[in-house]
């Protein structure tokens, strides 16, 4: 930096241990109506930029939503095995059993898990939110739908959905028995956008109230979203505070207006010391996001570098 220029950014703060990213473009990033479905060629290219950007893991789907996404799911599972990629894919699976039985489990995310099991993670959601009113009812669901996926072979990351307006003690039960039941991580979702920094430092309640397993293993994910325009500092602020992996969709694009911007997460990581990143693929990655959306012009996008 220039002699006389003063980084008033600079901070004694110790460094997060660990950083890692997960890519929700070709699964929250198609929940918007504004979106269309990209084809199964041009979510493979966006698979592949996820993966030159070094980008940990990406979820590819929920099988549950339909035989077509079951299909797309284990065609990007495939190609990450048969090209080798860097990226670890996961799915999501719901342990809610909203219309009948078969959501529990979300047996259709077993059919391509069966066939790559090698790629495949399934991540249980329970409505966590006492508005719900079924938070403690979610425990057995929890625990069946969690040993059933352990009993398969997969890893699982238990997701609570509307975590940010939950009771703590009702999350210290649901992630209890999610630990218990074998789940690897756990999720914090600020599902509806409503956290501040302050509210997204609460990771530090749950690696505190989350029982035994979740303060020693610290595997603790942020999903967030941007509906008070909150999402880049909510993440940031819950990387402070112990959150060791950090959910984003290219161009922020998502459900309602959206999820945390990934491209402006890997550039700040990178400006904050935090990653050491080649970013060179952002720009083709974000013309190729915004080329599917029908609100925009992929000729107003502009990246002279990144």
């Amino acid at each position: 930096m220039h002699p006389l220029i003063h980084d008033w950014n600079q901070t004694d703060a110790p460094k997060p241990p660990t950083v890692i990213l997960n890519d929700e473009t070709l699964r929250d990033g198609l929940q918007s109506p504004s979106v269309r479905c990209p084809t199964i060629d041009e979510k493979l290219r966006i698979l592949h930029l996820i993966d030159r950007l070094g980008i940990e893991t990406a979820d590819i789907g929920l099988p549950g939503a339909g035989p077509h996404v079951v299909r797309d799911v284990e065609r990007l599972a495939r190609e990450i095995a048969d090209q080798r990629l860097t990226v670890a894919a996961n799915c999501a699976a719901r342990t809610a059993g909203r219309r009948h039985p078969a959501d529990r489990g979300d047996l259709a995310a077993r059919r391509p898990a069966d066939r790559v099991l090698h790629v495949h993670r399934v991540e249980p959601a329970a409505a966590a939110s006492p508005k719900a009113g079924r938070s403690i009812s979610c425990l057995k669901l929890t625990e069946d739908a969690i040993a059933f996926a352990v009993g398969e072979g997969l890893p699982v990351m238990y997701v609570t959905e509307d975590t940010t307006r939950a009771d703590p003690d009702t999350l210290r039960a649901l992630y209890s028995t999610a630990i218990r039941a074998g789940a690897k991580r756990v999720c914090v979702a600020d599902t509806v956008g409503h956290a501040t920094p302050h509210g997204a430092r609460g990771g530090r309640e749950v690696r505190r109230r989350g029982g035994r397993g979740v303060r020693r293993r610290g595997r603790i994910d942020w999903h967030g979203h941007r509906d008070r325009d909150f999402a880049i500092i909510n993440t940031l602020a819950a990387l402070e505070a112990g959150a060791t992996r950090l959910h984003g969709a290219a161009i922020g694009i998502g459900e309602r207006v959206g999820n945390t911007p990934m491209e402006l997460l890997l550039v700040n990581l990178v400006l904050m010391g935090y990653l050491e990143r080649d970013l060179s693929a952002l720009c083709e990655l974000l013309r190729r996001r915004v080329g599917g959306d029908r609100r925009a012009d992929p000729g107003e996008l502009s990246c002279r570098g990144t």
